[in-house]
């Protein structure tokens, strides 16, 4: 049971993550739509979920040589999948933004991130009233 419960909360804590860092990224073609040779950027969601999800249950950890060594900071973990998007109608600045998709892509990453709140919220509460007396 805990083992499901772990498995449940870790898929949706990666989904999280990756969904933050895929709006930050929305939000920065955005905030460039109007920078000159800015090139749009995403990520192809469900293969880098994939990946992610497979080197967490792997438990790679990083081993150390001396009690004084730091460990790894990962970050977000998107920076090596980052794609370019290929422009629809190129601009004559070389700007690769399109604000109809952008704004739409970002709307749907909105919509996925609120579900997946709601997903593990309602699995916790579900859990609590199964521990609580009644």
């Amino acid at each position: 049971m805990i083992s499901k419960l772990d498995k449940t909360v870790n898929f949706h804590q990666q989904a999280l993550g990756l969904r933050a860092a895929r709006q930050e990224l929305l939000a920065s073609n955005v905030a460039n739509a109007d920078t000159p040779n800015f090139k749009a950027k995403d990520i192809d969601f469900s293969s880098v979920l994939k990946e992610k999800l497979a080197t967490t249950t792997s438990a790679a950890t990083l081993s150390t040589t001396s009690p004084m060594h730091i460990g790894g900071n990962k970050g977000n973990g998107i920076s090596s999948n980052i794609l370019y998007r290929i422009p629809q109608q190129p601009s004559a600045d070389g700007n690769t933004v399109d604000m109809d998709s952008e704004r739409t892509h970002f709307a749907d990453n909105s919509v996925k991130y609120d579900a997946s709140l709601t997903f593990i919220s309602r699995q916790f509460r579900g859990l609590l009233s199964a521990i609580q007396e009644r």
